[in-house]
């Protein structure tokens, strides 16, 4: 297969390329920057997101388009860091509907990424691809806009699958961050430790963005998370497990409300989001408890 990727040189965008090599598709991906890294025989570097840049006019059939592209959520929330955090996401999306737009050949399918705070944060409710809910907070309206801008693509004939992504954990992204108290003998669960914690293992993240590419019957809405989403208590007892280090110093929420301000939604909120869709759909997980997640990371 063809697939171009934007946003492909960030965490996420690294392994599901390397998983496109490993199984012999060809990458094209999607840089402001092109002249800064080397293409082979594999993967290209198409320059976009500038006047003087055609990417239309530099690319096979493609069968099909994923976008990663955004701005991280990590930083102190200054309305300039905001601005940046949703303009990023909608401008990319933006940019690849006018990029499917262009192309003679529609791609059979975009893979646009979004996210598990579409729902907004509690401590009660479950939340699944059926779920109509959404949050009314900074995140769920990102989301929500950045949903409605990439099924633009349905227009053009296109299937579009939102994958909405829990907190991914590896080597890069959230985990290095949630792991330092530990590591510093500071570790520990998060205010009342209730609050949910939606994760999914890198593994499965790229191996549910290529599930649903290959599998037509995968549309609109995609959790991308575990089965097993736990609490913030019990991911600080299992993550001190992994690390050889005390689980005893809590954190108490109002704290990180002061120090971090509005980006404190990230640590001290969550939701329970399960991947029905992977599930019902035969999707089979690597990594489906946090134990063994945890386990394989830092061993």
């Amino acid at each position: 297969m063809n697939i171009a990727i934007a946003g492909g040189t960030g965490f996420v965008g690294k392994h599901v390329t390397k998983a496109l090599i490993d199984r012999g598709d060809t990458v094209y991906i999607l840089t402001r920057s092109p002249q800064e890294y080397k293409s082979n025989h594999q993967v290209s570097y198409i320059g976009w997101l500038h006047d003087d840049f055609h990417p239309e006019q530099h690319l096979p059939k493609l069968d099909a388009i994923i976008n990663l592209a955004g701005d991280s959520l990590f930083g102190y929330w200054t309305k300039t860091k905001k601005d940046r955090i949703y303009q990023s996401r909608i401008n990319a999306t933006y940019a690849i509907i006018d990029f499917i737009r262009k192309l003679p050949e529609k791609p059979e399918v975009l893979i646009n990424a979004s996210a598990v705070g579409y729902f907004g944060t509690s401590d009660t409710k479950t939340f699944t691809e059926q779920s109509e809910e959404q949050g009314n907070d900074f995140l769920a309206e990102v989301t929500e806009a950045w949903e409605r801008t990439a099924l633009q693509a349905r227009s053009y004939g296109v299937r579009t699958v939102v994958a909405r992504l829990g907190v991914v954990l590896g080597d890069e992204g959230a985990l290095p961050l949630m792991a330092m108290p530990f590591r510093l003998f500071a570790g520990g669960k998060i205010g009342s430790g209730k609050q949910w914690v939606s994760w999914i293992h890198i593994k499965d993240v790229v191996g549910l963005l290529l599930y649903a590419i290959d599998h037509k019957h995968v549309d609109r809405t995609l959790n991308l998370t575990a089965p097993s989403p736990v609490q913030n208590k019990e991911l600080a007892q299992v993550l001190a497990k992994a690390l050889k280090r005390p689980n005893w110093f809590p954190t108490p929420s109002f704290l990180l409300r002061t120090v971090l301000g509005e980006m404190s939604i990230l640590v001290v909120d969550g939701q329970k989001v399960l991947p029905e869709k992977a599930m019902e759909s035969g999707y089979r997980f690597h990594h489906d408890t946090i134990d063994h997640a945890l386990a394989e990371i830092y061993n």
